[in-house]
């Protein structure tokens, strides 16, 4: 049905475009296959059809005139003048952090669609340097997406439905079910996040995807909560992190691990061939980042993150042993 839909609104478009005069309803139904052998055939359904699928097209920003037909009929154009895009004219920079930003999506559901945006761009004469020339060609951005509950949450944040999905906290030994109202996703440091509406603790929440254990399941109905105007993802899981925490922990880190905790130490210093101890900010969420880095950090202060992150990594060992792929 929607290959359906999606033809007859190309071909009315088409007729619409390639008129030199207004069309009435009564030519445009003549000329168009789907409309001519529509179920039914009743004038009234055609009417019914025919103002909806103009709807649609206008809503696309199809600019659709109504004049009078040569047989006074009300009739309709669409003039190519005024539905032609301005000519694309990028300088050589900005076609640059195009090219980027598209190769960005290289492991992801908009590869096909970048690729061939700057192929159409390319086309037109839009100065793109090849790969691996000019200035910006050493830069090769990835946004890894390899968790499979990317795609049914971009696609439902998207469309605004709610979803259901087993999520295992670092925490817990065994994972929880969720009800999210999703609103956003966002990558940060190597990792992909979510930020939504969880039903069931009335409050926003913002979920790592590499925890996110099973099938996500998209459900019916409307949100319940408002969708904030800006979902800051970023600063949400930096200041869980630590992010501008004005406490400080000090943690050994064995040599050649932990480059993320090396770049934000405000003091290091070696203590034998193996290890350094680090002095790094302290913040909500800390103990989470340390347990990622396993046996490569020992914690020795303050007393409550060392206990914190005791607790988790018994909870890790108590758990299945399947642990999801991490992002």
């Amino acid at each position: 049905m929607a290959i359906a839909k999606a033809e007859r609104l190309m071909n009315l478009a088409l007729c619409l475009m390639n008129t030199t005069r207004p069309l009435s309803k009564r030519e445009l139904r003549a000329s168009i296959e789907a409309y001519r052998e529509m179920e039914g055939g009743s004038e009234e359904a055609f009417n019914r059809m025919f103002e909806r699928d103009k709807d649609d097209l206008r809503e696309l920003g199809l600019i659709i005139e109504t004049a009078e037909s040569l047989d006074d009929e009300v009739g309709y154009l669409a003039r190519r003048d005024r539905n032609r895009l301005p000519e694309v004219a990028l300088d050589a920079e900005e076609a640059a952090a195009l090219g980027l930003a598209a190769r960005v999506w290289q492991q992801a559901r908009l590869a096909e669609a970048a690729s061939g945006a700057l192929h159409k761009l390319r086309a037109a004469g839009v100065p793109f340097e090849t790969e691996g020339a000019g200035s910006l060609g050493a830069l090769e951005p990835h946004i890894p997406v390899h968790e499979a509950a990317f795609e049914p949450l971009m696609l439902a944040a998207r469309d605004r439905r709610p979803v259901t999905f087993d999520y295992r906290k670092a925490t817990a030994a065994r994972p929880e079910q969720r009800h999210v109202e999703p609103w956003a996703l966002e990558c940060w440091r190597g990792h992909w996040y979510l930020a939504g509406w969880d039903r069931d603790r009335k409050a926003g929440r913002v979920f790592r995807l590499s925890r996110i254990t099973g099938r996500v399941r998209t459900g019916s109905g409307k949100f319940t909560a408002d969708v904030p105007d800006h979902v800051d993802v970023r600063e949400t899981v930096a200041r869980w992190g630590g992010e501008g925490a004005t406490a400080t922990a000090r943690i050994r880190l064995r040599r050649g691990a932990g480059y993320p905790l090396r770049a934000k130490a405000l003091d290091l210093r070696p203590v034998d061939a193996e290890w350094d101890e680090l002095e790094i900010p302290y913040g909500r969420g800390l103990d989470a980042r340390l347990v990622e880095f396993g046996p490569d950090v020992v914690v020795l202060a303050p007393a409550e993150l060392r206990a914190d992150v005791v607790d988790r990594l018994r909870a890790v060992a108590q758990g299945p042993t399947s642990e999801p792929a991490k992002g």
